[in-house]
């Protein structure tokens, strides 16, 4: 029960404020009244799949992948749209160039998607290989993706 509570303090947290590091998350929580330590709030970063993102007033803040009924939120729609540079298939692979270090947020963004042709992905720093089952099936998630660049 701490767990999830501290969880949605989190979240709650990163929407409302810049945090760039775990320190300052930890001193966030702790003037909500959370006891936590630095490692606690590193696997509550993994297990909410927190990732950075470029912020206003800071270098970098913390973010999260708010799910919505359609698969993924406007933000990581946007941000999948702002990163991807170029799409390849080759067979039942697909790769995906991205900006420099901006791969693993859209492999984050083609994870959530959740599309049943793909068996899986993998990011790099500058781009995502992904595995689909069959190359027909890769036609079709590269259809998909496109489709979600031009939105």
């Amino acid at each position: 029960m701490l767990r999830n509570a501290r969880h949605g303090k989190i979240l709650e947290i990163i929407e409302q404020k810049e945090i760039e590091t775990q320190e300052e998350l930890c001193e966030e929580l702790a003037a909500c009244n959370y006891s936590v330590t630095q490692a606690t709030v590193s696997r509550d970063i993994k297990e909410l799949h927190l990732f950075k993102v470029k912020g206003v007033k800071k270098r970098f803040r913390y973010a999260s992948i708010a799910e919505t009924e359609g698969g993924i939120s406007d933000k990581m729609r946007a941000l999948f749209r702002t990163c991807v540079l170029d799409f390849r298939a080759v067979g039942n692979l697909l790769v995906i160039k991205t900006l420099n270090g901006n791969g693993a947020n859209a492999g984050v963004v083609v994870d959530r998607l959740d599309y049943r042709e793909v068996a899986g992905c993998v990011a790099g720093d500058d781009n995502v290989l992904v595995v689909c089952e069959t190359p027909e099936g890769s036609q079709v998630v590269l259809r998909r993706l496109q489709a979600l660049v031009k939105e």
